[in-house]
């Protein structure tokens, strides 16, 4: 290949690259514009991209409206302990498949990536039945361990990925010099999986702050609800919407999975490579 034929292909990679950019920032771009706009602008036949008059009157009615603080702490409790508990119980699951590798492990494994294919219908009923049974309908908690339950296949596909790519020879070093499993993992295999970990409990935070179907129907005090579900108030019972508060809400909710997703998007992409270094 001639090398204008390369710069060619590059810069057709970059206009495509673009394009997609493009394509993905529109629906946010044109959510921050709507959030500031007043009545008149939203209401209007010719939209702009940018309002001729901005105003934070849309961010006050939607606090006013609806209790965005309380689903806002509802969706950070659930949403941070599903975090914690998911990587502490994927942790050690992923060390042991990632270091003791058999048919079982091997099994498991498959059965990771199949269970993220499927569909949440086929699962609420069961859900909802194991979670009535065990009195924990319209509780956090109860929302909190499903949060977990769905995070884990993909919490331990990264840290086993992330556990893979330490070297064994530093965990071998360390038997040489006389310290035991416990005190290998502490000291050696720990302190290497730390990104790893903060990365997969930023991705199962990000899952349950987002996550909409389980808390609309898990959880049906309005008291209890989450961010999401709280958003949906918004709407008409005949599908009008109160536009402007709608916006600036989903606006505000967007923001910290945007925040934290910028932070471990490459880390999430390393954990994912990490599983193809071979040991």
């Amino acid at each position: 290949m001639s090398p204008r034929t390369r710069r060619t292909a590059r810069a057709g990679q970059y206009v495509a690259l673009l394009c997609y950019l493009v394509f993905l920032a529109f629906p946010f771009l044109w959510l921050i514009s709507t959030a500031f706009k007043p009545a008149p602008e939203l209401g209007s036949l010719h939209p702009t991209w940018i309002p001729e008059h901005p105003t934070l009157d849309n961010f006050r009615a939607a606090f006013d409206e609806q209790p965005l603080l309380r689903a806002a702490a509802n969706s950070l409790i659930a949403a941070l302990s599903a975090g914690i508990i998911a990587v502490v119980i994927a942790t050690p699951m992923a060390y042991v498949m990632a270091r003791h590798r058999s048919r079982l492990s091997t099994a498991a494994t498959g059965w990771v990536v199949v269970s993220q294919a499927f569909p949440f219908v086929l699962l609420i009923i069961p859900l909802f039945l194991v979670l009535k049974h065990l009195h924990l309908i319209n509780t956090l908690w109860g929302l909190i361990m499903v949060y977990v339950v769905w995070s884990m296949p993909f919490a331990l596909w990264m840290l086993v990925g992330y556990v893979r790519a330490v070297p064994r020879e530093l965990e071998e070093a360390a038997a040489v010099d006389g310290a035991s499993r416990l005190r290998t993992l502490v000291s050696v295999t720990a302190p290497l999986l730390a990104p790893g970990i903060v990365a997969t409990a930023l991705f199962a935070f990000i899952t349950a702050w987002n996550e909409f179907f389980f808390a609309l129907v898990l959880l049906k005090t309005p008291e209890k609800q989450t961010l999401p579900v709280v958003l949906t108030h918004f709407l008409g019972a005949e599908g009008a919407s109160d536009l402007g508060p709608l916006a600036a809400a989903a606006f505000l909710a967007t923001l910290p999975s945007l925040v934290l997703f910028a932070v471990i998007q490459r880390r999430i992409t390393g954990g994912m490579l990490a599983g193809a270094v071979k040991s």
